[in-house]
């Protein structure tokens, strides 16, 4: 029997990414990512106000935690595609928390970056460095109410 889980999402960075380093080297980003429904009207005249969804979007694979930690900025909108995961820990007061994340296996920029002379990039492609790197490389740091235990 075949399954399937992957995820496509187009939507808006939440905040800057957080970026994390493991004992390994390893980088790991995480960031919120929204997608919104528009608001629609039904036949009968019921209106259907906007959505918008928070994703959790987790970035390890290759080079996509570093890239994301130079380039990806709150505002930003992104393509993701990745695979959903979800997991559960105890959080401060004991108490089990549940959390779903997007653990993404590609990403693409489709915010246009504007050179210094004043006209627009190609969308960035995964591991591909842009022309003109970023003025601002800020990295978060992880505050109180952070609900991830890492």
């Amino acid at each position: 029997i075949m399954s399937l889980n992957k995820v496509q999402l187009i939507g808006n960075v939440g905040k800057d990414p957080d970026v994390r380093y493991l004992d390994n080297g390893v980088a790991v980003a995480t960031f919120p990512l929204a997608t919104t429904d528009r608001a629609y009207t039904l036949a009968n005249g019921t209106q259907v106000p906007e959505r918008t969804e928070w994703h959790n979007i987790v970035l390890w694979r290759g080079r996509l935690a570093e890239t994301a930690e130079k380039y990806v900025h709150k505002g930003d909108k992104l393509y993701i595609e990745g695979k959903i995961r979800s997991r559960s820990y105890d959080d401060q007061n004991g108490i089990k928390r549940y959390i779903v994340e997007i653990f993404a296996d590609n990403m693409e920029m489709l915010t246009p970056r504007t050179t210094q002379a004043g006209t627009a990039q190609q969308p960035m492609q995964p591991g591909v460095a842009p022309q003109q790197p970023s003025s601002a490389q800020a990295v978060q740091t992880a505050d109180a109410s952070d609900d991830l235990p890492f």
